[in-house]
């Protein structure tokens, strides 16, 4: 028999995981990725660019209104977000192909430090500033001929792997 939401038996947990968003712009993946942030306990989500579709009809359609639970922020410049996180401390992973890339299962992160998880953008990926200040890149293997999938199905193979190894 399936459970009613307020008879799942999961815990409540919050990680020191912010989900960093670079240039994402599609309202549906924004309102997705409040969705899966809020179900695996993210910290809060930050989004960097100018003029970042937030507008709550459009996005509690996909987030289900999880963007309401689920704290966030626009920062416009990518040099404040860079400032902002190495002046936090914050392990950036980037998770983006490159060459340098490993697979996401070889992640490996200090567990007291809290985690930055960036995202690049629908079309144009992670840019090349915060790639460069990134503690780690990592990728997730695929088998089949498409290089790239969904931001928000790579965010929660990503979320999956990084909550469960803290």
């Amino acid at each position: 028999m399936q459970l009613e939401h307020k008879d799942i038996p999961f815990e409540k947990k919050t990680f020191p995981i912010t989900l960093v968003c670079d240039n994402i712009y599609f309202q549906q993946n924004i309102g997705s990725l409040f969705r899966i942030s809020e179900a695996f306990g993210i910290e809060k989500i930050i989004f960097l660019g100018r003029n970042i579709p937030l507008n709550p009809r459009k996005i509690n359609k996909t987030s289900r209104s999880t963007h309401l639970h689920v704290p966030y922020s626009v920062i416009v410049q990518t040099k404040d977000l860079i400032d902002y996180l190495l002046e936090n401390n914050y392990e950036i992973i980037a998770l983006e192909i490159t060459n340098a890339s490993k697979p996401l299962q070889e992640i490996n992160f200090p567990p007291s430090k809290k985690i930055a998880l960036v995202l690049g953008s629908e079309i144009n990926g992670i840019c090349n500033e915060i790639l460069t200040i990134s503690n780690q890149t990592v990728h997730i293997n695929m088998f089949g001929e498409n290089s790239s999938m969904n931001v928000v199905q790579a965010a929660s193979i990503a979320l999956y792997e990084l909550t469960n190894k803290r």
